[in-house]
């Protein structure tokens, strides 16, 4: 009956809202009504929801008559992590904080407890060491020992158009430095014992219940001894929490927000106020899996177009007001799955392309791009010879579009083939609204982007759509009512959905996907993108 519905549809739909071919959108609503379901329990890493989870997709990819790709000829890779969760302690900056409101801090250096005692704190503005933009907020300053206190985003994120750092770091595009990511590792690397984050949501791009949906835990991949460290301790402080304890220090938190967007910034201790923290830590030990599959190439089969999405979503937590604790991860990302699924499918079903065809469905994405991490470093078909990554990662629910949203916008030439795959559906393209959440280092693309492979992302969360159905303004309700459930509970699947609108942009990833895996192209990066000197480096190795 749903599909006689959606076909319905279809007919009375525009021309081009019907151009979503061969992709079904009937098919992705029922995968992630699968996935999303409660016996998947909100699909965590090496949890029985991945165990329920792998079974599921591998019995996918078979079915589909896919090749494996994985470890010893199998369908799965191995992730090993380090799963960390911190219990309950005691928290202070000179007045005790309690976990989840005033502050929230995990960490993923394996230990049974963390202790600092009377740690002074030093605010490094944007906590940015970029000597290429001529920028370095630490200026020599000692941190060993010491909690380096953040802001969030990179230094001209809140700069006006006439302000003097205004550009050197995109303007409201916000740029890796910005990265919760970056500045932990920072942190580190100045050998500060614990990083704290001042959180706001424009910066973030998110709200404070967002950064607490973790409830403490983390994962990070395993690393040797001599492989770079990370901080004891690492966390966010609220937003009223962090302006109060400047105030402690006798400091004015807006006053040195404005003089951390200038590059004769120095570090400023938080004289009189130092942080103290006593909490158990649980450690093991976990292995989870990417499941990947692929259609070998009949001409080229050394090189790989790859497609992806992520399988894992946030567990089970915290009840929320309606007693719910598991998070489904409905839009976040069953919805990429069902597409990477749909792509294989369409694929097996058409003429074999020249160049191989990887699909990958990776785990640990919400904790940092693990999975993904994990096979940039052990990668099925070598990165210089990957010709592309097409990334899906949460796509929009209201049905047809006029135009897709581009993530990423200019970084490389992937941006014009979108262009024309999305005219040739009547379609255009709009740069991504929201630019200043960096969104392009936040889905699992970016760990092969990091080491030069150009990828195209699409992603529902980055702008309001132009919807056939409301325009732009339906678009903007749409991503404002499902922001209110990224990383909830409430973020499950509805058969409310109208997901040719997300048929459609998976279908443009088909067109762009075969094109280049039946030709002899290789994308490049534009000439201002950070990472063409990477690629540039392997050229030899295409030729």
């Amino acid at each position: 009956m749903k599909t006689l519905l959606v076909a319905a549809a279809l007919l009375a739909a525009p021309a081009a809202a019907q151009d979503s071919r061969p992709i079904d959108p009937a098919r992705m609503s029922a995968i992630v009504k699968e996935l999303a379901s409660e016996a998947y329990q909100g699909r965590a890493p090496a949890t029985s929801g991945e165990d329920r989870t792998i079974a599921y997709l591998v019995a996918q990819v078979k079915a589909l008559g896919l090749e494996p790709a994985g470890d010893d000829g199998g369908w799965t890779q191995k992730v090993p992590l380090i799963r960390t969760k911190v219990g309950s302690g005691t928290i202070s900056a000179d007045v005790p904080w309690t976990q989840g409101r005033q502050v929230y801090v995990n960490t993923v250096r394996p230990a049974d407890r963390i202790a600092i005692a009377d740690a002074p704190l030093v605010f490094v503005g944007y906590g940015v060491k970029a000597p290429e933009r001529g920028w370095d907020d630490f200026k020599g300053v000692d941190l060993h020992g010491k909690v380096a206190v953040f802001l969030i985003n990179d230094p001209d994120f809140e700069a006006g158009p006439n302000d003097a750092v205004a550009n050197t770091f995109g303007g409201r595009t916000e740029t890796y430095y910005g990265r919760w990511t970056y500045k932990y590792e920072e942190a580190a690397r100045q050998g500060a014992i614990a990083a704290l984050i001042v959180h706001d949501t424009p910066g973030a791009g998110y709200g404070w219940e967002t950064v607490t949906a973790p409830g403490g835990e983390n994962y990070d991949i395993v690393r040797g001894a001599d492989e770079p460290q990370r901080v004891a301790l690492q966390g966010w402080i609220e937003g009223s929490a962090a302006r109060a304890l400047f105030a402690r220090a006798g400091l004015d938190l807006g006053k040195l927000r404005v003089a951390a967007r200038s590059a004769a910034f120095r570090p400023v201790p938080l004289t009189g106020v130092t942080f103290s923290a006593d909490i158990p830590v649980t450690t093991e030990q976990v292995e989870s899996r990417n499941v990947l599959a692929k259609l070998t190439g009949k001409g080229h089969a050394d090189e790989a177009v790859m497609f992806g999405a992520h399988w894992d979503a946030y567990g089970i937590g915290a009840p929320d007001a309606q007693g719910r604790t598991i998070r489904p991860g409905a839009a976040d990302d069953a919805i990429g799955v069902a597409g990477v699924l749909e792509l294989a499918r369409a694929f097996k079903a058409a003429p074999r392309t020249d160049r191989t065809l990887l699909f990958a469905l990776w785990t640990g994405e919400e904790r940092n791009l693990l999975g993904s991490e994990t096979y940039a470093v052990h990668p099925a078909v070598p990165l210089e010879k990957t010709v592309a990554n097409l990334t899906m990662d949460v796509l929009q629910t209201a049905g047809p579009a006029h135009d897709v949203v581009l993530v990423g916008n200019g970084q490389s030439d992937l941006d014009d083939r979108l262009s024309a795959a999305a005219a040739k559906q009547g379609r255009t393209v709009t740069p991504e609204a929201l630019p200043e959440r960096g969104l392009y280092f936040r889905a699992d693309h970016f760990s092969v982007v990091r080491r030069g492979v150009p990828a195209l992302l699409l992603m529902g969360m980055s702008g309001g759509s132009d919807l056939v159905k409301g325009g732009r303004a339906a678009g903007d309700a749409w991503l404002a009512d499902y922001m209110k459930c990224y990383h909830q509970t409430c973020d499950t699947w509805s058969q409310t959905w109208d997901l040719r609108g997300a048929a459609q942009d998976v279908a443009l990833l088909y067109t762009i996907g075969r094109d280049l895996a039946d030709s002899r192209a290789w994308p490049q990066w534009r000439p201002a993108s950070e990472f063409k000197g990477l690629r540039d480096k392997s050229a030899a190795e295409r030729h």
